[in-house]
């Protein structure tokens, strides 16, 4: 029988059990795992925490823009802006959203003046985790501005 160190006599290996020195480094190898093991799971929810809520951030820009455009049109009321953004947020499965514009009527907004339409969520309603690790009882909003199109 050949063995790794000239000189030396190879001990027969029993079938079904595992040398000793095998046996110390799969304990090792538990070990370091066990040690690892927090912060990796750490990093992972992290970046699915993270990832979601750029997503989410994402999507209430767009739900803000999509309102706003419409708000911007002659005759647009706030249930139409309302309608429009909910719309969007739920097609992207986004609950629980609250959704203002400024001036509260935006049928009184004369030729030229400003409509802002602010939405916004607590991260707690749209996280994919069980428990938010880092985000937890943050709010995420959006606002965008544009002028009105009304005709005089």
């Amino acid at each position: 029988m050949r063995t790794p160190f000239p000189g030396r006599r190879a001990l027969p290996v029993l079938p079904g059990r595992v040398p000793s020195a095998q046996r110390r480094r799969r304990g090792a190898a538990v070990v370091e795992f066990a040690a690892v093991a927090p912060v990796l799971f750490l990093l992972i929810f992290g970046m699915i925490e993270f990832g979601r809520m750029v997503m989410v951030q994402q999507v209430l820009t767009n739900a803000s823009r999509e309102g706003a455009r419409v708000g911007i049109l002659d005759g647009a009321t706030n249930n139409e802006v309302t309608s429009v953004v909910q719309n969007y947020l739920t097609s992207a499965n986004i609950k629980g959203a609250r959704i203002r514009t400024e001036p509260a009527n935006i049928a009184h907004a004369g030729a030229g003046d400003s409509v802002k339409v602010i939405v916004e969520v607590d991260f707690d309603k749209v996280t994919w985790l069980p428990a938010p690790i880092f985000l937890g009882g943050k709010g995420l909003s959006a606002a965008t501005v544009m002028r009105r199109e009304t005709v005089q």
